[in-house]
């Protein structure tokens, strides 16, 4: 199998690392630009970027997948299937349809409850006594596309987005990569979500750190847990 994975932050490494160290053959990675991170606001590479280039894997950092140039590079992998974890760009239709196995995401959340940037975080701010990972097919919505597996996790009192964040990576490296080949060869069927569960995981803003003392205790509780390591209630 030739797989082309897309991904840029913490939480998507666990996933690149378990398919380099599979049997598949990694022909590229695609990841967001170099940009100013940290106090000293010095030009960084995306931990996914670190990490491919550790395994000598060929990078691709593209602004833009929009671009006549970036559909062509990209079809020029002639990869079987595209892995996308928290990579950060809109796909084109272009890039959706162009492997033949199309496009299958991992998202940190039981799709279709919280859709989005940020389903971690809201997870815990509602609350949840449980989330999970989702493995399901792009199409040209937010986190919309037919799942094609899950794997449900307890959410205990005393973690916080990190620790949660650190657990729902490992579980969606180890079921993407038991989900992949069951996928390919037809043993599961996609499922169309139900849109009438779906709840939306908006990017987290700063002021949302902003503790309303006149909330409930459990309120505030899921608000600090929610908002650890950022931007910290």
């Amino acid at each position: 199998m030739r797989v082309i994975f897309a991904g840029t932050p913490q939480f998507a490494v666990p996933t690149l690392r378990r398919l380099v160290e599979s049997a598949y053959e990694v022909v590229s990675v695609y990841t967001q630009p170099d940009r100013p991170a940290g106090r000293g606001r010095r030009v960084a590479a995306s931990p996914v970027k670190l990490a491919a280039e550790e395994y000598g894997l060929t990078v691709v950092q593209p602004q833009s997948l929009r671009t006549t140039h970036a559909a062509a590079e990209f079809k020029a992998f002639a990869a079987d299937v595209m892995v996308v974890v928290a990579y950060g760009l809109i796909l084109p239709e272009s890039v959706l349809t162009a492997p033949r196995y199309g496009c299958v995401n991992v998202h940190a959340s039981l799709l279709p409850r919280w859709r989005g940037a940020a389903p971690i975080a809201r997870a815990l701010q509602a609350g949840d006594a449980e989330t999970g990972v989702t493995i399901m097919l792009m199409d040209a919505g937010v986190d919309t596309g037919p799942v094609l597996a899950s794997r449900r996790l307890k959410i205990d009192a005393r973690q916080n987005c990190a620790t949660l964040h650190d657990a729902l990576a490992e579980c969606g490296a180890e079921l993407l990569v038991e989900t992949l080949p069951k996928y390919v060869s037809g043993e599961l069927q996609p499922m169309a979500q139900d849109e009438r569960c779906a709840t939306s995981a908006p990017k987290v803003a700063k002021a949302e750190g902003r503790i309303d003392w006149r909330r409930s205790a459990e309120d505030i509780h899921n608000q600090i847990r929610a908002f650890f390591p950022w931007p910290v209630a």
